[in-house]
């Protein structure tokens, strides 16, 4: 009987974050999330090359190459929002 309760006692939690997590985050998000995220660990670590990406020039039209840019310099890649 006491393993019964604790089961249901778990169950009730969990249920209870999900729904407080489509509460805040929304349905959509959470299905956006579950469906398109492809992480996965890579294998940069300190002291690596920096992987030669295309990316989407900020000023204008076309892209760049990082290493076209860059070569055997340092990089340093700042990601925030200043909104």
């Amino acid at each position: 009987m006491t393993i019964k309760r604790v089961l249901l006692g778990i169950v009730v939690l969990v249920a209870g974050f999900a729904a407080f997590a489509v509460a805040k985050i929304g349905p959509g998000n959470i299905i956006g999330m579950l469906r398109y995220d492809t992480r996965k660990e890579g294998n940069l670590r300190p002291g690596s090359l920096a992987p030669d990406v295309l990316l989407h020039a900020v000023a204008g039209p076309g892209t760049v190459r990082i290493a076209d840019r860059i070569g055997r310099r340092p990089l340093v890649l700042v990601f925030g929002s200043f909104t």
